[in-house]
């Protein structure tokens, strides 16, 4: 994996992992790993990849049940617009170098890309977004830690060990913040 790093607040996102700093104690973004889809001067979204719900797109509603998607694992995407459902597609990059993503993709796109070998999909309730430069506020204020997306992303734990292993994986300070319990009376 690459160096993980504080961002410039100039910087294009778009691609890249937030990694939630370890100080963050708010529920809603404690521990997650977000992937940003898009960011410019309008403002970033992404999807939180490490909130499982444990539940099925079948099992969402009667749209899902009986299509080739019922079975497609279903993910708290994040706060903004929580019942609205939003399909990303993973697959290897045609010449073998890193992978393609395929963010917001129609239910059937999605049918036709679950035909085609290595193709991982997952379905996420809501996203995270931020409005012009509040990304770029919270990235001065040491709120994320900006990584590269991995080739193995979707082989970790799609729970909060996906954050302890990505920010383990910058450094041995990062992996010592990452593992540290909430209650510091258990150190």
């Amino acid at each position: 994996m690459s160096t993980a790093r504080h961002s410039d607040s100039s910087a294009v996102l778009g691609g890249s992992l937030l990694l939630a700093h370890p100080s963050i104690r708010e529920e809603t973004f404690k521990h997650t790993v977000i992937l940003i889809a898009s960011h410019d001067a309008e403002g970033a979204m992404g999807v939180v990849l490490n909130r499982p719900l444990g539940k099925r797109l079948g099992e969402l509603s009667a749209e899902f049940s009986m299509s080739p998607l019922a079975e497609v694992p279903l993910f708290e995407g994040g706060p903004v617009q929580p019942a609205q459902v939003i399909l990303c597609v993973w697959r290897p990059h045609p010449d073998h170098d890193g992978f393609q993503l395929m963010f917001g993709i129609d239910p059937q796109r999605a049918e036709e890309l679950m035909q085609e070998e290595g193709v991982h999909m997952r379905a996420f309730l809501g996203y995270a977004g931020w409005t012009s430069g509040q990304l770029e506020d919270e990235l001065r204020r040491d709120t994320w830690v900006v990584s590269p997306l991995v080739a193995d992303l979707l082989e970790d734990s799609p729970d909060e060990q996906l954050w302890r292993d990505l920010l383990g994986q910058i450094d041995d300070e990062w992996k010592l913040l990452a593992n540290e319990p909430d209650d510091p009376s258990l150190n």
